[in-house]
């Protein structure tokens, strides 16, 4: 079990997270928050990349930094930019990296070239990267991150520059990897993980907001998400007015989904709340502020 005991980090004056608790254990969890909230802090922390200024981090009861690298032959990583040698092929690069890890040649060839088999590049195997597309460089990476078989597998916006196909055979792989280890995904794509999550944790305000499943997360919403149809130019005063989660043109009319909290209108219809409504209405001013 890996547990994040009352962990802060803090870059001078400025605290990037304040006070998180969370217990892990075999599964999926997804890590979900905008850009700049915390996650990557999180991340980096988890994979020993840089150590909380308050509080610690344990695998089974010890400390994963006294863990040292009895911790890291454990852990399998892809950061949100992962270098490699583009004159590289993926089998150079992934024996190179064995090579580091300790793995003797003949058992690292072996599994080569099952991973990458896994992640659909087989038939590039012997082919330099700097040839390759930005999912195909993000497939290596999973493939690297898989190569010593970690228990905990962390991977910090890992779909970066993957088309839909190949973003629903990353979601398969994930499900069969979670059955027999941990795996941590921080992404603000919420598709990437709503239907493959154990559990979802969100950030807000340096602070953990919700550590559950998706069904409890989007009960916070019971009642509270409408859909309807307005005229075109009514559309600018219904978003001062309410927290609006999408908009679609309709026959020459508007199809908004929106919060609200109070008594409903006569033509607005209640739907069950999704992920995405709790993503959008908890960081719209967030979202907001990135626009």
């Amino acid at each position: 079990m890996l547990v994040v005991k009352d962990v802060s980090k803090q870059y001078g004056d400025f605290t990037a997270i304040e006070s998180i608790n969370l217990e892990f254990s075999t599964g999926l969890y997804g890590l979900l928050a905008p850009n700049g909230a915390g996650k990557t802090t999180l991340i980096k922390m988890l994979a020993t990349l840089i150590s909380p200024t308050k509080g610690e981090i344990l695998y089974n009861g010890k400390n994963i930094s006294d863990m040292d690298d009895r911790y890291r032959e454990l852990l399998g990583y892809l950061p949100q930019h992962f270098g490699y040698y583009k004159n590289y092929s993926p089998k150079q690069y992934l024996l190179y990296l064995a090579a580091l890890k300790g793995m003797g040649k003949k058992e690292a060839l072996h599994i080569i070239e099952e991973l990458l088999e896994k992640v659909a590049l087989s038939d590039v195997i012997n082919k330099k990267m700097k040839k390759f597309s930005g999912g195909m460089i993000q497939r290596v990476g999973i493939a690297q991150a898989l190569l010593n078989n970690p228990k905990i597998l962390i991977l910090d916006e890992p779909t970066a520059g993957l088309d839909p196909k190949e973003r629903a055979r990353f979601r398969h792989m994930l499900t069969d990897l979670a059955r027999e280890r941990l795996v941590i995904i921080s992404t603000h794509i919420v598709s990437d993980i709503e239907s493959i999550a154990n559990e979802i944790i969100m950030i807000k305000n340096k602070r953990l907001l919700y550590k559950d499943s998706v069904e409890n997360i989007c009960s916070s919403l019971n009642g509270n998400v409408f859909e309807t149809t307005i005229a075109y130019d009514q559309l600018e005063d219904f978003r001062l007015k309410h927290s609006l989660l999408s908009e679609k043109q309709e026959y020459g009319n508007m199809r908004v989904r929106f919060i609200h909290k109070g008594e409903a209108e006569r033509n607005w219809t209640v739907v069950p709340p999704q992920l995405e409504d709790v993503f959008l209405y908890e960081y719209r001013d967030e979202i907001e502020g990135e626009v």
